[in-house]
């Protein structure tokens, strides 16, 4: 099956797209489409893989489903594009980030610069129904999903992965711990009462980096044409 996804991740997951949960995937999707609005946009579907080759990935920060908010998801976990309020899951994260590195909070809740930088923003689920939280879970994509982890960890040695949350932390069972760092922390959401905060996952994942002698992640966010995002 012809996937538009970026070459690396082409390569190793090419099993993947022959497989006949992958196939009933897709024809789920195409009949979705018919009658629904789906988000993110197809070419965006793929994005997190996109914006970080395979060879490239340090870290592997874990959500669960796009937001299924108007124009909120492109493709990125936590990340919303330039000119959409951040969410409230990610307004803090970027209080943990200012807590943590004293970083300032920048006005937009773009993600793409850690992408760029080999931050793996993977979603569970790649898909959502516009308006409906969760509409994609088990069609298919946590099997995919689930095989990139495997994938980074079999292939790969020296990766963080930010596990928030009990949805995310349930996939420890495919990262090999010897090889890998896990970094478990509570969902930023609002909904669990502040204890994701404190966490200072940002410093912890740099201080190991640094330590495997492999190049840090530049978290800070803030640009000085902030101006541009009011």
């Amino acid at each position: 099956m012809d996937v538009q996804i970026e070459s690396s991740w082409k390569e190793i997951l090419d099993e993947e797209f022959d497989k006949e949960y992958f196939k009933n995937l897709i024809n789920f999707l195409k009949e979705e489409k018919k009658h629904q609005i789906i988000y993110p946009k197809g070419k965006q579907i793929f994005a997190a893989f996109d914006f970080c080759p395979f060879d490239e990935v340090k870290v592997v920060l874990l959500g669960q489903d796009p937001y299924h908010g108007l124009r909120q998801a492109h493709g990125l976990s936590f990340s919303v594009p330039y000119g959409i309020k951040p969410p409230p899951s990610l307004q803090n994260i970027f209080k943990e980030l200012r807590s943590d590195l004293n970083f300032p909070i920048p006005k937009h809740g773009n993600l793409q610069d850690w992408a760029k930088q080999g931050v793996l923003l993977l979603n569970a689920t790649l898909t959502v129904r516009a308006n409906e939280a969760g509409s994609h879970q088990n069609k298919g994509w946590e099997l995919f999903t689930d095989e990139v982890i495997r994938k980074i960890s079999v292939h790969k040695k020296n990766v963080v992965f930010l596990l928030w949350g009990a949805y995310a932390q349930k996939k420890e069972g495919l990262i090999d711990s010897k090889n890998h760092l896990i970094l478990k922390a509570a969902h930023p959401s609002p909904l669990a009462r502040g204890a994701f905060f404190g966490s200072k996952p940002f410093s912890q994942c740099n201080e190991y980096l640094k330590k495997m002698s492999i190049k840090e992640i530049n978290w800070n966010l803030y640009r000085v044409d902030e101006n541009l995002f009011d």
